[in-house]
């Protein structure tokens, strides 16, 4: 047992050390300060997702499954967290919001009958998976042998989407209004409507909880403040709280677009997938409209350094610095069933991202956050296909 605690540990200090001198390097290149940001913030979200298990798929099964509400409100608490951190510094950047002016880079999106479609089916991909994509790139981290499958074939979901995209732009898309709240209700109209629905979920999911002792008595949800020791202690054992990962999260979000662009994790992903395509001749080389909508942007890049990939490859080592310290990497040889699972999941997964332009993180969490009315749709979507696959998966289970 000291022989895997020491090398776990000298792993998570080996790869620190990799963050370092990572971040120096960065330093020299054009837009370094920035490209350092991003690394070092995805390397905190990494850690966070990492240890407080923050995954959307998980969270909603919980609830629908066994009527476990944390993980649920761990979400509410992120997104509430990150609606008043976005409508802070907004409205430093646009003080008065008008209709048709969008503040530039946040993730507002068309809304039409394309991004329930989208949703629908990054719900779907999520219960054939196991998870959304970004709890696939941390747990990357644990040894999943399904993540690597499942992110092969959100790339591959992704070619699929742009070689549908021109025809639903021209179906649906091309007209779709794109709605920003605080526009059309100004900053605190918009963020009293936001926070008031997120009241009234927090309230339903927490209907009847306080009286479960079974739940209440769970670890994590005790109403005592641990010590500074104790807090220390548990940074590496179990899980985190759900609310801190919740809270984190949310943090993360809102501080994230004071340097860069809102988080998102499929962007990198996807521009490598249409850069890929394209050289193939499988996509077409002009994909209607696509460019000029916000969101998780897939354009070919002339290089990898930039800040989204950045913030992926801090993320997925900041996931490793977490499961090594806490020895949670445990990897382990997939079977067929692993790799059928991850690839028809994670097509569905990349289809849905691409259509939507984002996934839970790029489109719900971003978008919701600016009050953009694409990433409540594409939110209710996700949900209600998970409520839906998960009841087909108990009837196929009888």
């Amino acid at each position: 047992m000291t022989y895997k605690i020491n090398f776990s540990h000298a792993g998570s200090l080996a790869l620190l050390a990799v963050l370092v001198w990572a971040a120096q390097a960065l330093r020299g290149l054009p837009g370094g300060r920035t490209l350092v940001f991003a690394l070092v913030t995805g390397a905190v979200l990494g850690l966070v997702l990492q240890r407080s298990r923050f995954c959307f798929y998980c969270h909603a099964r919980d609830w629908l499954e066994d009527r476990n509400p944390r993980g649920l409100l761990a979400i509410v608490l992120a997104l509430a967290v990150g609606v008043v951190g976005y409508t802070v510094v907004l409205g430093s950047w646009l003080p008065v919001p008008q209709p048709g002016k969008l503040p530039p880079d946040m993730h507002i999106g068309p809304v039409s009958w394309v991004l329930v479609a989208a949703g629908l089916s990054f719900g779907a991909g999520m219960v054939v998976s196991g998870s959304c994509i970004s709890a696939h790139w941390y747990r990357l981290a644990e040894g999943s042998t399904v993540s690597p499958f499942a992110l092969v074939g959100s790339a591959l979901g992704f070619i699929l989407g742009f070689k549908t995209w021109n025809p639903l732009f021209s179906l649906s898309v091309a007209d779709a209004p794109v709605v920003w709240l605080p526009a059309h209700l100004g900053y605190g109209g918009a963020l009293l409507v936001q926070l008031g629905g997120l009241a009234l979920v927090a309230a339903w999911l927490w209907r009847g909880f306080a009286r479960d002792a079974a739940i209440t008595s769970a670890p994590g949800i005790g109403p005592a403040v641990p010590g500074l020791g104790t807090v220390w202690r548990n940074l590496w054992t179990g899980r985190w709280h759900y609310w801190v990962g919740g809270l984190a999260v949310g943090l993360i979000g809102a501080f994230a677009i004071v340097r860069m662009r809102p988080l998102g994790v499929t962007a990198t992903l996807g521009s490598a997938a249409r850069q890929w395509a394209q050289g193939q001749g499988w996509i077409p080389d002009r994909l209607d409209g696509l460019d000029g909508f916000a969101g998780c942007a897939t354009a070919p890049q002339s290089t990898w350094f930039t800040p989204n990939a950045l913030l992926l490859a801090g993320l997925v080592t900041g996931a490793f610095v977490a499961a090594l310290a806490s020895r949670q990497c445990a990897p382990r040889w997939p079977t067929w069933r692993d790799a059928v699972r991850g690839l028809s999941g994670g097509v569905l997964l990349g289809w849905g991202a691409m259509t939507g332009l984002g996934c839970t993180i790029g489109t719900l969490l971003s978008g919701g956050m600016a009050g953009a009315l694409s990433g409540w749709v594409f939110g209710a979507a996700v949900f209600f296909a998970v409520w839906a696959g998960l009841r087909v998966k108990a009837v196929l289970r009888r």
